[in-house]
């Protein structure tokens, strides 16, 4: 599995024109290729728009591309694609399933595919996890460029290496990416830059993920901590009448 290189996924939303309409494949100098609706030129990046609305888009540096081409592949007539669900909550329904952090799950197909379910490596890996097909069918995965297939496959295999190596992450990305064989080969990360840059990837982008969410949880705990606060309307107590007078009387 090749990581994707230079390529920067980011959400926003952008007034400027579109120069391009209509699905699209912009394919790329290392061997990639990235399905899209629409692009623009912003800068030295080529903005390539994922879906029909203006929300998700992938920014490729324009000298990475090297053309583009029509897409002419059609969906299956009735077929509801996890597409049709927002990307995040795929990927929570999947990682509960499998009892995965949907935070890695996010960072592996970050690393992967920069988060293109039609992304294809030089040596046939794809999807949004980059699944190659002998591990795809053996996952039970038939449509690799289903984000919900893919998903799901790509998740339960990173299960299975986690397990695999007694939950040792390291590992299981080095394996995910190089292979199970040579992990056991080399008694841990093997010698090849492009594995060792991967693993530091996904860990980097995983632990920046969990810094900014302790950072919230603390500033949300310290404002609580400082706001006045609120309690319910009290009742006054209320004194019981003296009714032994009255029974003497």
């Amino acid at each position: 599995m090749k990581v994707l290189a230079h390529v920067i996924f980011t959400v926003g939303l952008l007034g400027a024109p579109l120069f391009a309409a209509g699905a699209d494949f912009a394919v790329l100098r290392n061997g990639f290729s990235i399905r899209h609706e629409r692009r623009e030129v912003v800068g030295s990046v080529t903005r390539l728009y994922l879906g029909a609305d203006r929300d998700g888009y992938v920014d490729v540096p324009t000298g990475e591309i090297d053309s583009f081409e029509k897409d002419l592949t059609a969906p299956a007539a009735g077929k509801v694609h996890a597409s049709s669900q927002p990307m995040d909550e795929v990927i929570n329904a999947v990682s509960s399933r499998h009892h995965l952090d949907p935070d890695l799950i996010n960072s592996v197909i970050h690393a992967e595919s920069g988060f293109n379910p039609r992304a294809v490596s030089p040596k046939g890996a794809q999807g949004l996890m980059q699944l190659m097909p002998q591990t795809a069918s053996r996952l039970g995965v038939t449509n690799t460029f289903d984000a919900g297939d893919n998903i799901e496959g790509g998740t339960r295999y990173l299960r299975e290496l986690l397990e695999r190596y007694n939950f040792d992450l390291i590992k299981a990305l080095a394996a995910y990416n190089a292979g199970p064989r040579r992990v056991e080969q080399y008694r841990g990360v093997p010698p090849y830059s492009e594995t060792q840059a991967y693993v530091a990837r996904i860990i980097r982008d995983f632990n920046r993920k969990k810094l900014a969410e302790r950072r919230a949880a603390s500033l949300k705990a310290a404002n609580y901590r400082q706001s006045p606060p609120h309690h319910a309307p009290g009742v006054k107590q209320a004194t019981l009448p003296d009714t032994t007078q009255e029974a003497s009387r």
